[in-house]
């Protein structure tokens, strides 16, 4: 039986799951129909925390959301509103496992958040201290891996088995899919692309360096760039400053995507310089991983070939050894906002099990009781 991949289901399933060898071995004991199960995934954002019901087919059931708590909050809170989504959820849903897709640093066993910058998070034992409270199965994850195994599951990285994703909103995020696994290398950190150094002595980075990859393409590249105009009194910039209602505060990302939409000079440019390096840091991707396919998502690429044609123009002008040798193709990413939460839910499916939940969340809610 071939799968939608090109390859044996006999192949497919041992590597679906995402963890690569030895998966093979717990995959066995799984039970059939395991991967057709409902599961929840959950993406934490900087503003927002969404949960949603997931298919096998990767489709979205339901979907809750919250507001992300304050990064000053503890780590209960956070759990606490990841619980009551998951609760909700549950009370409607016959789910079986949970995936939580975090924005910084999971280890590499899938348990703990090493980092999060937006969070209070400092190697957070989250999936203990959830799978604890609500008596489900639960796969914590990194965002941006979770995207990249959802786009290559049900997305624009489908039958590709060599793909790189970019996700560009305030910084850039990677992630590496290949031959049917997530690679999140040794210790889990792998995919940190937004933090290689493009221009040495340049823009400083909240990471502490400076020059790095996302302060030249990146949401946050873009707005500064605007708004830095507006601070230099340009008169170029006045019609999209006049679209942000005259505040500088009103320029964001989506308010320049908007003006280029519309022709806006100063907002094509913009956007066509942020293109422009995504290309060069794409390039530098390519030399030391030499994928088939990019696919790039976040919320920056919904500007669509107004930010992809430059980088592909970029990505072909300053690849190394142009001329002779394949080059990968680079995709704008199918499945938007929901990646994230797709993914999640569709890795939980390895410690998905067969039962019936109502008993479990029924424990949680008499805890708190």
């Amino acid at each position: 039986m071939t799968s939608p991949h090109g390859t044996t289901r006999q192949a497919v399933l041992p590597t679906l799951l995402g963890l690569g060898p030895r998966a093979e071995r717990r995959r066995r004991a799984l039970p059939p129909g395991i991967l057709r199960l409902p599961t929840i995934g959950i993406d934490i954002g900087g503003t927002k925390v969404v949960a949603g019901v997931v298919d096998g087919e990767g489709k979205v059931l339901e979907k809750l959301r919250a507001d992300t708590p304050d990064k000053n909050k503890s780590a209960k809170v956070v759990e606490d509103v990841i619980v009551d989504l998951v609760l909700r959820l549950a009370d409607r849903h016959d789910v079986h496992a949970v995936g939580v897709g975090a924005a910084g640093w999971v280890d590499a066993e899938r348990s703990r958040v090493l980092f999060a910058p937006h969070l209070n998070w400092r190697n957070e034992p989250l999936q203990e201290a959830l799978s604890e409270r609500l008596r489900f199965p639960v796969v914590v994850e990194n965002d941006a891996n979770a995207a990249a195994w959802a786009e290559w599951r049900f997305g624009a990285g489908r039958g590709e088995d060599h793909m790189v994703m970019l996700t560009l909103g305030t910084g850039i995020g990677g992630a590496v899919v290949r031959d049917g696994y997530v690679d999140r290398g040794k210790y889990g950190l792998a995919g940190e692309f937004g933090h290689m150094q493009v221009v040495p002595g340049g823009h400083r980075c909240p990471c502490g360096n400076r020059g790095c990859w996302e302060q030249y393409s990146s949401g946050n590249a873009l707005v500064r760039d605007a708004r830095e105009l507006v601070a230099e009194e340009s008169p170029v910039v006045e019609p999209l400053l006049a679209l942000a209602g005259g505040a500088v505060e009103g320029i964001t990302g989506p308010l320049v995507t908007e003006a280029a939409r519309a022709g806006d000079p100063v907002a094509i440019e913009l956007l066509y310089e942020v293109g422009t390096w995504l290309g060069v840091g794409i390039a530098n991707l390519a030399a030391a991983l030499d994928p088939g396919r990019f696919v790039i998502g976040g919320g920056v690429s919904e500007a669509g070939d107004l930010l992809l044609g430059p980088a592909r123009e970029a990505f072909r002008r300053t690849l190394t050894g142009r001329g002779f040798r394949p080059e990968a193709v680079v995709v704008h990413a199918a499945l938007g906002n929901e990646a994230g939460l797709v993914g999640a839910a569709d890795l939980a499916r390895q410690v998905a099990r067969r039962f019936r939940t109502i008993k479990r969340h029924r424990v949680e809610r008499g805890a708190e009781a």
